[in-house]
């Protein structure tokens, strides 16, 4: 509502507050633990409550419980409601003045029935679940699909574990080496039209600001190389991973592309990471 954007707008008027809240936007609609955003914006425990209390009054962030363990998540149909308001008022409505995405834009359905999308995954070391996804997607939908992986942190070499699920399931693993994500933010960088991170880490960093504003979601999927214990447990891990990814990608490459808008389809994405994991191989 118009009345809470004053106490909203104070709220985001702190560094470490606007930091928490661009956290939470970036792995929207997960919940996360006060022990991760603390971790990751190496906050003290008391500080992060001060601040995280401050932001639920304002009603931008939600919480809830899951055993002993606070989650918080944005609330989106208020923060929505905040930007709605400013666009109203502060803008006038006139996308001219606060173009980040004219109505038109929003509504505008991806049509092109010859175009071919762009689909970049990103995870930190760029070593397994990233290459399982681009993997998948340019095998399985390569005619719709332009599929590229990179890390933020890239490790020197793909995770052997990893190679061998690959090699194993009849995969082309010719063309995959681990990529840093700043080959996708150049000029000559082919321009994205979805970006899916596919770990909790890498959706934590900032990335880059992606030029034409692609269709964007978190789909956090354990890290498989974490795993100890034998190589049959290792390597169980990595076939669950492969199996989530691959449940996503059959109901991503399933949607009607060419029929939504940006707003159908962004929340179409959403859903794809909230129904988890599925049934993995």
């Amino acid at each position: 509502m118009e009345k809470d954007v004053p106490s909203q707008l104070t709220a985001l008027g702190h560094p470490q507050r606007l930091a928490i809240f661009r956290l939470l936007m970036r792995r929207y609609p997960d919940e996360v633990p006060a022990g991760e955003i603390a971790q990751v914006l190496q906050l003290k425990a008391s500080t992060l409550s001060a601040y995280l209390n401050a932001l639920m009054r304002a009603g931008l962030v939600a919480q809830s419980r899951l055993g002993t363990s606070l989650r918080y998540a944005i609330d989106m149909k208020s923060v929505q409601g905040m930007f709605g308001n400013l666009m109203l008022d502060c803008c006038r409505g006139r996308p001219d003045l606060c173009p980040p995405v004219s109505s038109a834009e929003m509504e505008k359905a991806m049509t092109n029935a010859d175009q071919k999308y762009n689909v970049l995954f990103i995870c930190t070391g760029n070593s397994a679940r990233s290459i399982f996804a681009e993997t998948i997607l340019r095998e399985t939908a390569g005619d719709k699909f332009n599929a590229y992986s990179a890390g933020t942190r890239p490790t020197s070499e793909l995770n052997p574990f990893a190679v061998e699920l690959l090699e194993s399931k009849g995969h082309d693993i010719t063309p995959l080496r681990s990529k840093n994500i700043q080959e996708f933010a150049g000029e000559d960088a082919p321009q994205l039209d979805f970006v899916f991170t596919v770990c909790d880490r890498a959706a934590n960093e900032e990335c880059p600001a992606w030029a034409g504003q692609p269709i964007s979601a978190h789909w956090s999927t354990p890290d498989p190389v974490k795993v100890e214990g034998t190589d049959a447990e290792k390597s169980l891990a990595f076939q669950h991973a492969y199996g989530a990814l691959r449940n996503r990608i059959r109901a991503f490459t399933a949607l009607p592309i060419g029929s939504l808008d940006r707003i159908s389809l962004q929340a179409a994405v959403d859903d794809i990471a909230r129904a988890g994991e599925g049934e993995t191989a």
